[in-house]
């Protein structure tokens, strides 16, 4: 009895890809008429017939998208939700958003609610939380199970999949460079603990900054917040944490924030010790929400991007959701390769710094 042939073998034969044969196979305007038609040919020719197994496969699934976040109200994450409804809508997908809370069980259980059989794949943000913990079961389990996930904005080396970040390195230094030149002497930071990904990487990008312009770094410039702080109980805890922070450093005349929410309250700490914005101190903060806009004088800050996030994430989730649709039963997988893509940041100058 003739052999079946497979969609790796006619990938084999025609070098190209599995994921392209497949396409070409459903008409995918993806791939160019040449290529449909001569895999179309080829199929057609030696009798090809898709896996009926892999065919009910992609009849169960969802086309929904799950969403896990930290926070619901912060104007980053909503920029980044906007992004990944906007492509999944587009190319047929539908979202359900779970919120963390910050916290590492509301996580687990948010993952482990929408797994059973409710989406066909998770884009998140961890936790500071799981952060802090170290433990990235669930995020293992999700995955062995053959559901991916794109990790976006605060991620882990540890976890293997598709990830998508901020330059937030880059991103400081130009923030810390635009004080220097603006002849600041004396420039503090206002950044998270160390576990915190991005506040670590925006850390280090400060003291990068200082010493290539061969200005030491002092530790008493360096305030490192915790993260119980971040929330809208605690502001008035923060405010005095940051006021004690200028009693003992007089001589700041620059201020970078790692967060848009540490950048306004410095600023109004400043107003409260006679200090004028920007006449005094010169203050930047990183991720352009509706604060920065609004906030007086304006803030100068470091955008994000963060619908482009949003639209980077959804397109690798749902490119990995559709690349193995019909692989064939008893095929070999091809190994997997992750991407992790860097958004570049840009800097948006207001009234908290000067004009030069």
């Amino acid at each position: 009895m003739r052999r079946k042939v497979t969609l790796k073998q006619i990938a084999r034969e025609l070098d190209v890809s599995i994921s392209t044969v497949s396409k070409a196979l459903r008409h995918s305007k993806e791939i160019s008429e040449d290529t449909r038609e001569k895999v179309q040919a080829f199929a057609k020719l030696y009798h090809y017939r898709p896996n009926n197994i892999a065919l009910s496969l992609k009849n169960r699934k969802t086309k929904t998208i799950g969403i896990i976040i930290p926070e619901i109200v912060h104007h980053f994450f909503s920029k980044v939700i906007r992004g990944i409804e906007l492509v999944a809508n587009k190319r047929g997908y539908n979202v359900i958003v779970g919120l963390s809370n910050e916290a590492f069980d509301k996580e687990v259980i948010n993952m482990e609610m929408l797994a059973n059989g409710s989406i066909d794949g998770f884009i998140l943000s961890i936790s500071k939380q799981t952060l802090l913990q170290q433990d990235y079961h669930h995020f293992n389990e999700t995955i062995n199970q053959g559901m991916p996930i794109v990790m976006f904005d605060r991620v882990v080396n540890e976890i293997n999949c598709d990830k998508v970040i901020v330059d937030d390195l880059n991103g400081s230094k130009r923030a810390v460079e635009k004080l220097l030149s603006n002849g600041c002497k004396n420039i503090a930071i206002i950044t998270t603990k160390d576990y915190v990904s991005v506040g670590r990487l925006r850390t280090q990008g400060y003291l990068e900054a200082l010493e290539e312009h061969k200005i030491y770094s002092k530790s008493s410039l360096i305030l490192k917040i915790d993260v119980e702080l971040d929330s809208e109980d605690h502001l008035d805890d923060l405010e005095k944490e940051i006021e004690q922070f200028f009693k003992n450093n007089r001589n700041i005349d620059g201020i970078f924030a790692v967060n848009e929410l540490y950048a306004i309250t410095a600023m109004k700490v400043a107003r409260k010790f006679g200090n004028q914005i920007p006449d005094d101190i010169q203050v930047i903060g990183f991720t352009d929400g509706v604060l920065s806009k609004h906030a007086t004088p304006s803030l100068t800050t470091v955008s994000q991007h963060a619908q482009d996030m949003g639209e980077k994430a959804a397109d690798l989730l749902i490119n990995r959701l559709e690349l193995d649709i019909d692989q064939e039963e008893g095929e070999e997988e091809e190994e997997e390769h992750y991407q992790t893509v860097i958004i570049e940041t840009e800097l948006i100058e207001r009234d908290s710094t000067k004009a030069l």
